[in-house]
This record gives structure tokens, sequence and C-alpha cells, in this order.
């Protein structure tokens, strides 16, 4: 912890990564509520529930830490943290579509210049870095007997380029859950391969970069906790099961995606149906988030604190 606070406090002074910025979701602290409940960039915030999105998502300003990585200094941080919630009020009704009863959902989408598509064609493209930091919420813990599903990107077809998850994967029956790597943060590709799992550890800032190569479908990750550097965890992996070209561009999302256990009760077409069946106990739960962006891999990945690193190869 110690080596950490040093780092920080001698490290050279960087607002943003060191490498060219292509989005950046660190949300400044003149963003508010108003923006928010608007879809005001950088954020799309309309995966949620009937209410506000300021209901779920509330913005921590000066009263919380976020990731130490991006900020000069303990006491000139440049990003304020944002909490993301469920509760049973968070069932998303796409537009057009019926109600996602299954789920429990909130979530925001980056986006630039008001339009999260035209980000994905510059995002989405060559060899780009998807940054995030993750941090548990002690007074809204989830529930690790369900799935949850809370960093990736998604393509118009609904498969994940890769993501994030947490908790017990969701079977047909339920087996014994929660299982024993639970509380293990876990990155997985497009074909649900395990690329890298960590300990999800209380009080601590648990920041991830996947590197995604959009031309030869590879991946690659890089993972650090609270202010140490971040560092590659894998190699080169391959990606070969995601769509090349324009099909497999999708928004980067992050947030609180709870899936239902099957109901023993329910037809088996029902509780294949994750979407729209199963058990949801309808529990206020919740993650903290900070450190969201996107980079070029030009100049190398941004490790923390105006450094770089060299890209996984």
């Amino acid at each position: 912890m110690l080596y950490s606070i040093v780092l920080t406090l001698t490290a050279f002074v960087s607002l943003t990564s060191a490498t060219p910025l292509i989005y950046d979701g660190r949300a400044p602290f003149n963003y508010t509520v108003e923006d928010l409940d608007n879809s005001l960039d950088p954020y799309l915030s309309v995966v949620k529930g009937s209410m506000n999105a300021s209901y779920y998502t509330q913005l921590l300003g000066h009263a919380f830490n976020a990731t130490p990585l991006w900020s000069p200094n303990l006491w000139s941080p440049i990003e304020q943290p944002i909490t993301i919630s469920i509760d049973n009020t968070s069932v998303f009704v796409p537009g057009g579509s019926m109600p996602q009863n299954g789920f429990r959902r909130t979530e925001l989408i980056a986006q630039k210049d008001g339009s999260h598509t035209a980000l994905n064609a510059i995002a989405d493209v060559g060899i780009t870095v998807f940054h995030v930091s993750i941090l548990e919420d002690l007074k809204k813990p989830l529930n690790m007997s369900h799935e949850y599903q809370i960093v990736w990107i998604e393509p118009n077809d609904g498969t994940h380029v890769f993501e994030i998850q947490l908790g017990s994967s969701f079977t047909i029956p339920t087996g014994t859950v929660p299982v024993s790597d639970a509380r293990f943060l876990k990155v997985r590709n497009h074909a649900l391969d395990l690329l890298f799992e960590t300990p999800f550890t209380s009080h601590d800032w648990h920041n991830f970069a996947v590197q995604i190569d959009w031309t030869n479908l590879t991946l690659g990750v890089f993972y650090s906790t609270n202010g140490e550097p971040l560092e590659a965890v894998t190699g080169l992996v391959e990606n070969s099961s995601a769509s090349p070209g324009a099909a497999g561009q999708g928004d980067y999302h992050f947030g609180v995606l709870k899936l239902p256990l099957a109901d023993p009760d329910e037809t088996a077409a029902q509780q294949g149906d994750v979407v729209h069946f199963g058990i949801q106990e309808g529990d206020t739960e919740a993650l903290t988030y900070s450190g969201v962006f996107i980079e070029s891999i030009t100049g190398g990945v941004s490790a923390g604190y105006g450094k770089t690193i060299t890209p996984i190869s």
C-alpha cells in the first residue's frame, strides 16, 4: 500500500492516458444527475428499470476516491467514481420488445458526441485497449449464487467480444451455488473461454485493461489493484469466434446485469429463456466504477501515472 502511495505522490502528472485517447468515460466532477438522466456524454443511460437513471446510478463526487492510476496525486483526482445499482424495479424494456423479467440490469454505455454507434466505428478497429476499474459495494453486496455480467462489448447479434463476470454461472438446473470461484472476477473471450480470474477482494480497486485486435481477432488482459501499475496477465489469446469487421463492432457496457436462477416450476423452454424467466430476489445490489476509457495502442498501453507498457504480442 505504501508503495502505491509513493508512486502516486511522485508520479509524472497525467490527466489522461499516455497514448491516443479514443473515449474518456471518467466522470468529471461537473457531470450532474441531470446530465446522467438525459444521457449526455460520456454515457448513454437508457439500460435501466422504470425510474430515472440517477435513481440507479449515483455520482459520488469527492465523497470517495476513484482508482489512483489516472490522477496526478491523492489530492487532485480527475474523476468522480460512479456506483451502479439494481433492485426489483431494474427490469429493462427494449424498444418494441417484451420486458426482460429474467434479468435485473443497470448499465452505462460509452458514447461520444451523442452517439454510441459512431464511437464504435472508431474504437472497434485496429488494436485498441478498453480500461475499467471495479470496486465492491459492501453496503449493497452481490448475491454470488447468481451470474453477473459487469463489463462487456456487445455487437448487434447479442454476443460479447469479451466480458468480465462475477458469481456462479447460470445452469439448468441450478447446481450447488455459490460455486467455489464465485467471488472471482473472470475475464472471458467471445467463446466464453476463461482467460484470467482473480479474487474479488473487498476494499480494493480492481483495474483491468483488455487489448483487442479487431483485425486478427485476438485479446490480451492487463490487471492490477489499487495504485499498482497495470501488468500483462495473459499472453495473446485467440478470439476467432467473434465476427470480423463491422458485424463484430459493438457497444461498450459497464454496470450490473444479474442473471436469474432457473425456476424448477417453469417449463424447459421457459428455463432456457433467461432473459424473460427465472428466479430473482429483487435485492438492492451495486458495484462502483472508475477509470473507464478507450485508447489506441500507438505509443504503448497506459499502465498508470502517465507511463506506458508494451502491448501484448
